[in-house]
């Protein structure tokens, strides 16, 4: 692994999990002798972070998470149910066969991690929900789209959405997936569309509870 992948991981994990909390400052430094690289790779990292708004990064001055105001969580879920719906929507008329397949399996583990519970099924399903919705971008073929829903996808990591789910709201999560898969298979995209506002609405529900 290269070692500005190295740093971005480390970091990005850490934010996930809650070892760096909101308004934390991230100092180049502290992160290359954590991590084990040097400054100029960390650095990178954090410009990537900063792009995708996880961090606000300001050259000589190192890093802070990201802080969310209700206004910023609101405006994030607004955008992502319109964006969302309508990458779900193309996604039924361009996803490749092999691309179903891979939504399935990610849908089918993060059902079966939301019903089993074992210790650290929420970072393992935060990380299988930005999986599978970064997959269904993809499969929507939209360059213009990816790059207006890079960070958005991750704002429910950044505001650890997945901590105040119930264990209800989870698996309710993984159904929304799963059904997704199923209107994906049927090439319908007025179902996928209609499922993923539901899906992106219930998560704000959740957020906001």
């Amino acid at each position: 692994m290269r070692a500005v992948d190295k740093a971005y991981d480390a970091v990005r994990t850490g934010i996930i999990a809650g070892r760096y909390l909101a308004g934390a400052r991230l100092t180049e430094q502290e992160i290359a002798t954590t991590v084990g690289v040097s400054r100029t790779p960390v650095r990178e990292a954090l410009r990537r972070l900063d792009s995708e708004g996880l961090v606000e990064f300001t050259p000589n001055l190192g890093a802070i998470v990201t802080v969310w105001s209700e206004a910023d969580s609101d405006e994030v879920f607004d955008l992502r149910a319109m964006l969302e719906s309508y990458s779900a929507r193309r996604a039924t008329l361009r996803a490749s066969a092999e691309q179903v397949a891979e939504l399935k399996q990610l849908a089918e583990t993060q059902h079966r991690e939301s019903v089993e519970r074992k210790a650290g099924h929420l970072e393992r399903i935060a990380d299988l929900n930005s999986q599978f919705h970064r997959r269904l971008q993809e499969a929507a073929a939209s360059s213009r789209l990816s790059r207006a829903l890079a960070a958005l996808i991750e704002a429910p990591l950044m505001m650890r959405t997945f901590q105040k789910y119930t264990p209800e709201d989870l698996e309710r999560s993984a159904l929304h997936h799963l059904e997704i898969v199923r209107a994906l298979e049927a090439r319908d995209p007025e179902w996928a569309a209609s499922v993923m506002l539901s899906h992106i609405h219930a998560a704000r529900g959740a957020l906001n509870r």
